[in-house]
């Protein structure tokens, strides 16, 4: 398959999560009785569209990146008993809330379809000692434990122990251990790289000295290791958000819709075969899906998340003062949030054109 093919995959799976995203805004509504004035797949000209019973227009747009649910007195006050801002508070949370569940389970789907291929798990129990390895003892490490966490962070696969070994940035490590079915406590335990042979190779390379077996799968490993899956990329999104605000990583390292797209399809293209390359553009939109829902619930003007966050202080502050806050200024901070976010998209849209074209 042609790089471009393996765009329009990736334009495709983006269009995907913003419309189910909407989709979950949409069927929200209509169970808690609030009047949808329109419901679009794509975004732009308007190509077909159909009225339905409710009277909500059922729309399809040229550009296939995403749609809209645009809601009865959603950016202000309106007669309409069966608008937005006159529904119940915990209505109108059900409804902010649906979108994010759908993208969390749409990216949880799509893992699962990935995970059912590749037939074997890796958890972090370990099986062996590398020759030389100086951390196999009773005060130790031992065959058969399972790291649990690794300096606060769980371990979910075997992956996990070098990678969060490596975030700790010293040369020891607090490590929770599950032994016999205990846990057990290492604090500050003394664990570095160093070189082993791969006696299979001959290659001389830095690790931790430690060997893991894949098991196989059953449905009740495939559940579990999805959710641990999603897990993971909800840790990745935490993570990626504290070396933001930390200053460990710049806003020019963010990556946009431009750079994702950009790297979907040159993983797609690198993938050995066809059905590789599908599978892991897949598996990258999976992590996309879950981004979106994470992101999505940050208490951020015109984010679901900052949406929620204003109706419950809005909530707190009728119920103290007796008195209707004006839903118009929600829609003032939202406009104002929505300029803010805008700003921050074209930025790192234009570091992720800049990064495309000078490599």
């Amino acid at each position: 398959m042609s790089t471009f093919l393996y765009v329009l995959l990736a334009i495709l799976i983006f269009g995907v999560l913003i419309a189910i995203h909407e989709l979950g805004h949409f069927l929200a509504a209509r169970l808690c009785g609030v009047k949808v004035l329109e419901f679009a797949i794509g975004m732009g000209p308007l190509l077909w569209h159909k009225q339905s019973a409710s009277g909500t227009q059922i729309s399809l747009r040229l550009l296939p990146i995403g749609g809209f649910c645009a809601l009865e007195g959603e950016e202000g006050d309106s007669d309409d008993p069966a608008a937005f801002s006159n529904a119940p508070v915990w209505k109108r949370i059900v409804i902010l809330v649906a979108g994010v569940a759908m993208n969390f389970l749409l990216g949880l789907a799509m893992v699962a379809v990935c995970f059912s291929q590749v037939g074997s798990f890796a958890p972090p129990t370990i099986t062996g000692f590398m020759e030389g390895c100086p951390y196999e003892g009773p005060n130790g490490l031992m065959v058969g434990d399972t790291f649990y966490r690794i300096n606060g962070e769980r371990t979910y696969f075997s992956s996990d122990v070098a990678t969060y070994m490596a975030r700790g940035g010293g040369d020891t490590a607090d490590i929770v251990l599950v032994r016999d079915g205990k846990k057990v406590r290492l604090d500050d335990y003394p664990m570095t790289m160093r070189e082993y042979t791969d006696p299979d190779t001959g290659e001389t390379t830095m690790k931790y000295g430690l060997y893991f077996k894949e098991k196989q799968t059953g449905p009740l490993a495939l559940a579990k290791y999805t959710w641990y899956g999603a897990m993971d990329f909800v840790r990745m999104v935490r993570l990626g958000l504290t070396d933001l605000l930390t200053g460990a990583v710049g806003v020019k390292q963010m990556t946009g819709v431009v750079g994702i797209v950009d790297m979907m399809a040159q993983v797609g293209s690198e993938s050995p075969t066809v059905y590789d390359g599908i599978l892991n553009i897949l598996y990258l939109g999976a992590f996309i899906a879950v981004n979106l829902a994470v992101m999505n619930l940050l208490p951020l003007p015109a984010l679901d998340g900052g949406r929620i966050f204003f109706l419950l202080v809005t909530w707190l502050l009728e119920h103290i003062f007796r008195r209707r806050i004006d839903p118009k200024y929600e829609g003032y901070v939202n406009t104002a949030g929505l300029v803010l976010l805008m700003g921050l998209m074209v930025y790192v849209m234009y570091n992720d054109i800049a990064r495309i074209v000078l490599k």
